[in-house]
């Protein structure tokens, strides 16, 4: 058995591999400036995010998951931040996304190897 030395480069490889090893479901939420200009819209986003995630939370496979808005909520077609209309839309296409991801089969880990 070989014990890579710290300066040898399979050391930070291994490290880096043992810490991104993920044992619970993690969600991480990106709201570009590019799609929401208002911070508090890009907030509001992000809080929906994370409240309709708990509802699929227990059904989601254990990895580390990221929803990123790809598309724009423009000031104009929302005048509020807080209108309910922007977090009805929100959680509508929310639910739809997070209900596509659990009925999705798991992707297979890249160093999985079956036979």
């Amino acid at each position: 058995m070989a014990i890579a030395k710290q300066n040898s480069p399979e050391a930070p490889r291994e490290s880096l591999r043992a810490r991104c090893i993920v044992h619970e479901v993690w969600i991480g939420a990106m709201v570009p400036k590019r799609w929401a200009k208002r911070a508090v819209t890009r907030n509001a986003i992000k809080r929906q995010i994370y409240s309709v995630s708990t509802d699929f939370e227990s059904a989601l496979p254990v990895a580390a998951h990221v929803v990123r808005l790809r598309a724009g909520f423009g000031h104009q077609q929302f005048i509020s931040a807080t209108s309910d209309m922007l977090k009805a839309t929100v959680r509508q296409e929310l639910q739809q996304l997070f209900a596509d991801a659990v009925a999705r089969p798991a992707a297979p880990l890249a160093n999985d190897v079956s036979s």
